[in-house]
């Protein structure tokens, strides 16, 4: 018996998987796909408000209801990927066919005609859900060819760190550029500009990727998948996965503190340290943990497992919004509390794909079917869901504190909800991370479920 177990431990250690090259371009295609993303997250906001003239309250209202809508869409879309079969796979064709409609419609969303507040309103509206539609179709089947790529853990994880080095650099690049060029072209046309360097950078990054890369899981006779799972049986295996529902309410809390942090950033930087240009100071200490981490995390992981990595961080995390609280307009105490607070991005940026596509297996090995497509639809809605949980909370409290778009000065009101955003919400919304968190205990699992699965394919 114990001779049967080594051989399948055996086996599941020798699962090819990606070399370093096709790991690297992988990552430098989420470098394109994170770019849009930051772009909107980070900025749109703002520039609805500030720039385009229009409400707190509706821009927060369509934040929500975009994502809402954009959340449905990707089970939509992975049940989509899970049924497409061509000769580049069934996820890689859809990067192909989506880059350029992605840098169409970035564009076009930072572009708001002056066509009145009526027709303002209509046109963000249209081109923002356009926008969401397209990233859907390009990012979740990214997404998805992670967990095609290899069944590997360890080749996952190093994937994972790839793509968080790239993720990292280009969410820098937004965060510390976007605002000075925009700013330095001026009014309107400098958002445009920026929103064309993006979308020329996507086009570019995704045909590397779409090129370098390979779908290996579901090639070969080893790996059967069920390409015919009816959307009601792949939707109750997803609810009865609890690893993926875990890693699912991860993501909307995760999001949700990402969308406050980057999206109320610009707003805390301008009116309660009283100058945009700490936003960029801002951008860079958010992300100096992560920084250093990345010369550590793959030798972390295999020696502590992804889950326990990420949990100490989190515990880390939360003394950031405290060192904030001592003295909430004092910039060096913002700065060296957003460098704590940095540690929370360690997961997102290094472990959270890996993560997600593991829990593909455990449903395969409860289930017995493969719904990868489903699998990273579902957490992107997630994601999505937070995202425009944070996005909206930004709106209706900027309009509850009696928030104006490109003021002098704002309401005490008003500076009370920023500085709410930026600190408070993201401190209590830390201890929820830290709970689904302790609940993720799938490392330890996953290489006995692998060799399980493998040799019920024998």
């Amino acid at each position: 018996m114990l001779e049967a177990k080594q051989k399948q431990m055996q086996s599941v250690r020798q699962v090819d998987k990606p070399g370093h090259k096709e790991m690297l371009n992988y990552g430098l295609g989420f470098f394109g796909i994170i770019l849009v993303w930051t772009l909107v997250g980070s900025f749109l906001t703002f520039y609805y408000t500030d720039v385009a003239g229009i409400s707190a309250g509706v821009v927060g209202t369509l934040m929500l209801v975009a994502r809402l809508f954009d959340g449905i869409t990707d089970i939509g879309m992975g049940t989509l990927v899970d049924r497409t079969k061509s000769r580049h796979g069934k996820a890689r064709p859809w990067i192909i066919w989506m880059t350029v409609p992605l840098a169409v419609t970035t564009v076009m969303l930072f572009t708001v005609p002056n066509l009145g507040m009526t027709g303002k309103i209509i046109y963000a509206y249209i081109t923002y859900i356009l926008l969401i539609l397209v990233y859907t179709a390009i990012s979740i089947p990214y997404k998805t060819l992670l967990g095609l790529m290899t069944q590997d853990q360890q080749g996952r994880s190093t994937t994972n760190v790839y793509t968080g080095i790239f993720t990292m650099t280009s969410t820098l690049l937004v965060m510390m550029a976007a605002q000075p060029v925009a700013s330095a072209i001026g009014g309107q046309l400098g958002w445009t500009v920026v929103a064309i360097a993006a979308g020329l950078i996507i086009v570019t990054t995704s045909l590397i990727a779409f090129k370098a890369t390979k779908e290996r899981v579901g090639k070969d006779a080893s790996v059967q998948v069920k390409d015919d799972v009816p959307l009601n049986m792949g939707l109750k295996a997803l609810l009865t996965n609890k690893y993926w529902l875990v890693i699912t309410g991860y993501c909307v809390v995760t999001y949700t503190i990402n969308a406050l942090l980057t999206g109320a950033g610009i707003f805390y930087a301008t009116y309660v340290l009283g100058s945009g240009s700490y936003f960029s100071l801002i951008s860079l200490a958010l992300f100096i943990p992560s920084i250093i981490c990345f010369f550590f995390i793959a030798n972390l992981i295999k020696r502590f497992g992804k889950r326990n990595i990420a949990l100490v961080v989190t515990v880390i995390a939360i003394f950031g919004p405290i060192i904030k609280m001592i003295d909430p307009t004092n910039a060096s105490l913002f700065l060296a509390g957003t460098v704590i607070q940095g540690f929370s991005l360690i997961p997102v940026l290094t472990l959270l794909y890996a993560m997600i596509n593991d829990t593909n297996e455990f449903g395969e090995w409860k289930h017995g079917f493969r719904t990868e497509g489903l699998i990273n639809s579902a957490a992107s809605f997630g994601m999505k869901v937070g995202t425009g949980i944070g996005s909206a909370l930004i709106g209706w409290m900027l309009a509850y504190g009696g928030y104006v778009g490109a003021a002098a000065e704002q309401t005490a009101m008003a500076t009370t909800m920023i500085i709410a955003l930026n600190i408070y919400l993201p401190l209590g919304l830390c201890f929820l991370q830290i709970l689904l968190l302790w609940m993720y205990k799938l490392d330890r699992q996953y290489p006995i479920i692998l060799a399980e699965l493998k040799q019920r394919r024998v």
